[in-house]
């Protein structure tokens, strides 16, 4: 059975739209990974600013990878299965994902890379549809 995947991604969700001969099927992958943490304790307002209440840059790099690998070897286990795979987004998520399937021999399967602004899920679902149509 041929299966074909288009997955809309970005750092925070990826939208993943599945077409078999027995229909389509959607699923959503989302991210724990944060770019801006937030301090710990008390509002800005309150109190005065403490510089060990917010983590070091270094450490914060750290903490968003290691949620980031989480996240990607996430949506690789729910598309390994595809014959043909498209990828689109907004930034750099489908890229850093592209290198991901490429490490885990999954490369030749991508048949398109698309950089798209935010969509809906029914958008996404008639992306798919349509270029796997052609």
């Amino acid at each position: 059975m041929k299966t074909t995947v288009g997955l809309w991604i970005d750092h925070r969700k990826a939208v993943i739209v599945a077409v078999t001969d027995k229909g389509e099927e959607m699923g959503l992958v989302i991210s724990k990974a944060e770019k801006q943490l937030r301090r710990s304790g008390d509002s800005p307002l309150k109190g005065s600013y403490e510089p060990l209440q917010v983590p070091e840059s270094d450490s914060r790099q750290k903490t968003f990878t290691g949620h980031l690998n989480i996240y990607y070897d996430a949506v690789i286990a729910s598309i390994r299965d595809a014959t043909s795979i498209l990828l689109f987004g907004p930034g750099d998520a489908k890229d850093e994902l592209k290198k991901r399937l490429k490490k885990n021999k999954l490369g030749d399967r991508i048949v398109g890379i698309e950089t798209v602004d935010k969509m809906t899920d029914r958008q996404i679902a008639a992306k798919v549809r349509k270029y796997f149509q052609e």
